[in-house]
């Protein structure tokens, strides 16, 4: 039987030491026994958008600017305000002594490895022989992976001053030797920990042969930790975040609105997922789910609150929603041909293709009969290049973009007559016109699309119909 949890640490959370060692290592829940848990950690909040380019606003980090222009004093330059940062973090957590020397001379030796990798391939790229887009992909691990190393060391050093006996477990695979698939690598790893009496700090990046992130990019840390867990048959998956998972966004329907969901599947999971508001990354989730381990989502800052447990095999007592969430700053594609009668699957597999190859995110899609529409999170540079190659393709077609939201009504189970009346009469009444709707027979989530500025209106209006309404459905459904 398994003993042990893997719990992973987000980058808010890991930004907060003292929270992190008091709320989690030593939470009162698990007594003086720090042991039988394996703890993978993200970088610092905002470090990988240093490394690589701004989530969200696509501002670039040092990745960006090497790829964009190999200009040596621009990347060159944000390499080395990133070593002051990491340096100013280090002496914030460590304060004056040997100990800081220790923290600043481990990134910074990673650092000058990349830096000096990033020269020899500018240079190796400026011989006709080589082209520099067949290394990009290997760049933006390597340089991913410094921010991860950074924060576990960091941690696996504060946690022994603190009398802890923490390893620091490195899957980064620097200056390795061989390469491997990501589940040997993590099986080296921890062949010789002894969980009962080591603490594993283990980096979210995790290299592999053939590479985390041209499949997961920024999500690699969460596909790490589902990996450790069901390779080290863990008994329970555990992600700490700076918040609940909640009935919605306590910032926008109230402190004393907003509930924790107390229990959910694995199906809402992925609901959340597709609308960017990530429990967990949905191909992170399966293994989760087909070795039956259960997935609990706690607040840092709550430690002696449950969380949310999330199963494959939960469905609510009763039918109800859980969860009102959604997302702006959406781009809805709109492409119109009357060619398209009868044709309808031709059109889309070339549109899909254009949407693959710039790597959008689909959160929705309405097709008629003369119509695709697709609803995308995407960044504006994006948008411009695929409405370019859109236009380039079908120019006989009438093609047209415009900035929505999305808002969700989501539960493990829906499936009763008139919820979907009830939402439509709540965004109603507040005079917001619902420009697409879309709900599929298996009755887990119902989307919303309106206008960006009706986005927070819109939220509020369906938690308060569909959720602060019906007391005994909530405390059913989201406090069980």
């Amino acid at each position: 039987m398994a003993l042990h949890t893997v719990e992973k640490i987000g980058g808010t959370s890991m930004s907060d030491y003292r929270s992190v060692r008091d709320n989690i290592i030593f939470q009162p829940s698990v007594s003086s026994d720090f042991y039988n848990r394996i703890f993978v950690v993200s970088a610092y909040g905002g470090i990988t958008d240093k490394l690589l380019e701004h989530k969200k606003t696509g501002d670039a980090g040092v990745y960006a600017m090497f790829a964009k222009e190999r200009e040596q004093e621009n990347w060159l330059s944000a390499l080395q305000a990133l070593r002051s940062h990491l340096e100013a973090i280090n002496l914030n957590l460590f304060g004056e002594g040997e100990i800081l020397e220790e923290a600043n001379h481990f990134v910074g030796q990673r650092l000058e490895d990349a830096q000096s990798c990033l020269e020899d391939l500018n240079r190796l790229c400026n011989h006709g022989h080589f082209a520099i887009a067949e290394h990009l992909a290997t760049v933006r691990e390597m340089l991913a992976s410094i921010g991860e190393a950074h924060s576990a060391w960091n941690m696996a050093r504060l946690l022994k001053r603190d009398g802890v006996n923490a390893v620091y477990v490195d899957l980064t695979g620097w200056q390795s030797p061989s390469h491997m698939s990501l589940d040997e690598r993590i099986v080296s790893a921890f062949e010789d920990i002894d969980l009962a009496t080591q603490l594993p700090i283990t980096t979210g990046y995790a290299h592999s042969e053939t590479g985390l992130m041209s499949t997961f990019d920024r999500g690699y840390s969460e596909m790490t930790f589902s990996r450790i867990a069901v390779l080290t048959h863990a008994k329970e998956a555990i992600i700490h975040k700076e918040f609940h998972l909640s009935s919605a966004d306590p910032r926008l329907v109230g402190e004393g609105n907003a509930v924790p969901i107390g229990r959910t599947n694995y199906d809402v999971a992925d609901q959340l997922a597709n609308l960017g508001m990530e429990a967990i990354h949905p191909k992170a989730a399966k293994g989760l789910r087909q070795n039956k381990i259960a997935l609990r989502v706690k607040n840092t800052f709550e430690p002696e609150h449950t969380g949310t447990l999330i199963t494959g095999d939960y469905v609510s007592d009763s039918p109800c929603v859980e969860i009102i969430a959604g997302c702006r700053s959406v781009y809805a594609i709109e492409v119109f041909d009357q060619e398209m009668t009868g044709d309808i699957d031709v059109f889309d597999t070339a549109i899909m293709k254009v949407l693959r190859q710039l790597n959008a995110h689909i959160i929705a899609k309405d097709i008629n009969a003369n119509t695709i529409t697709h609803y995308l999170g995407v960044n504006l540079k994006n948008l411009k290049r695929i409405m370019a190659i859109l236009q380039s393709q079908f120019s006989d077609a009438e093609i047209s973009q415009r900035k929505v939201a999305i808002v969700s009504a989501i539960g493990s189970d829906m499936k009763t007559t008139g919820m979907l009346a009830k939402a439509v009469k709540a965004i109603a009444e507040q005079e917001i016109n619902v420009i697409a709707m879309h709900q599929s027979m298996r009755q887990v989530d119902m989307q919303f699309v309106v206008d960006e500025s009706d986005f927070e209106v819109a939220i509020k209006a369906l938690h308060k119909e569909l959720v602060e309404v019906h007391e005994h459905g909530r405390a059913i459904c989201l406090a069980s």
